[in-house]
């Protein structure tokens, strides 16, 4: 499963008005890290699929998200439930770590 592309035009519609939980993988091309969280984030859309959307964020294509939301590095991954942001991680951390963070908002 792959992730959906998220603009700042559908940021509302796909992640704050979305009928399941949302994880937001806020990444650039550029970011060694956000390379190394990548996989880990297509195993996780796999692994929760039905149950969790995943969607990803160009942090250079979208300033305004980043600014709306205080996201001051990347990658930032941010779970939504019902459009609210309940839990936020920043920088590398292991699928496991990411796991037991998230999975009690599903």
């Amino acid at each position: 499963m792959s992730e959906v592309q998220v603009t700042e035009e559908t940021f509302e519609s796909e992640v704050l008005n979305a009928d399941l939980p949302v994880l937001v993988d806020f990444s650039a091309e550029w970011c060694g890290p956000c390379k190394m969280v990548d996989p880990i984030v297509h195993e996780l859309a796999d692994d929760w699929a039905g149950k969790v959307k995943v969607v990803k964020i160009d942090a250079d294509e979208s300033p305004s998200i980043l600014m709306k939301y205080g996201v001051m590095g990347i990658p930032t991954l941010m779970f939504f439930v019902g459009g609210e942001e309940k839990e936020r991680v920043t920088g590398f951390q292991p699928k496991k770590r990411l796991v037991k963070k998230f999975e009690k908002h599903i």
